[in-house]
């Protein structure tokens, strides 16, 4: 029966200048690291490419004796991957889920309270603005208007409601939505939520 050499023992053998020891443990850790990068990337080439960039800088770590033992060299290797995967991500401009993961970011679940207080606020202060401007249109207009937009009525139920065609109802809208644009402008009027 052989003994296990901890990992802690290995490392401070690679850093005296032992070889070997680094092998052991990329061999000892490989299937668990690769399987994790897997699980994020779902590429085996990429999986490939950020297991060796996460020893590389593994090796490049404890040869300038920044690595402090503490019992922890796996967590610490699949931190280093975890962060070569959301670099990979970032540089391809796609973020995925991760889901069941050990590193669970809380700050991603919980929300700020006062952030969505503000952002109500200056929503119902942009539809207040925006039912001002709306006084504005010619009765036609703000009529179709407020049908299509507030009670979310289709060109057939407002044409059928105002006695007009689709195509006038169409029409009136198109107008409305112009001459809207026209009030903002000739007002400098900044709406956003």
């Amino acid at each position: 029966m052989s003994v296990q050499i901890e990992d802690s023992e290995l490392v401070r053998d690679y850093i005296s200048g032992d070889e070997k020891a680094l092998e052991i443990l990329i061999n000892r850790h490989n299937q668990r690291i690769t399987s994790f990068i897997y699980s994020k990337v779902l590429d085996r080439d990429i999986t490939e490419d950020i297991f060796q960039d996460t020893f590389i800088k593994v090796i490049k770590t404890l040869k300038k004796g920044r690595y402090s033992e503490e019992g922890k060299f796996l967590p610490w290797v699949m931190r280093i991957s975890h962060n070569l995967i959301i670099d990979h991500f970032r540089k391809n401009k796609r973020m995925p889920m991760f889901e069941g993961s050990d590193d669970f970011n809380i700050f991603s679940v919980i929300g700020d309270d006062k952030l969505n207080a503000e952002k109500q606020l200056i929503k119902d202060q942009v539809n207040s603005d925006l039912r001002i401007l709306v006084e504005e249109l010619p009765d036609d207009q703000k009529e179709v208007l407020l049908m299509r937009i507030y009670k979310d009525m289709s060109f057939k139920e407002i044409s059928e409601n105002t006695g007009v065609s689709i195509n006038t109802a169409l029409g009136r809208m198109r107008y409305a939505l112009i001459n809207l644009r026209k009030i903002i402008e000739k007002n400098n009027i900044v709406l956003t939520s």
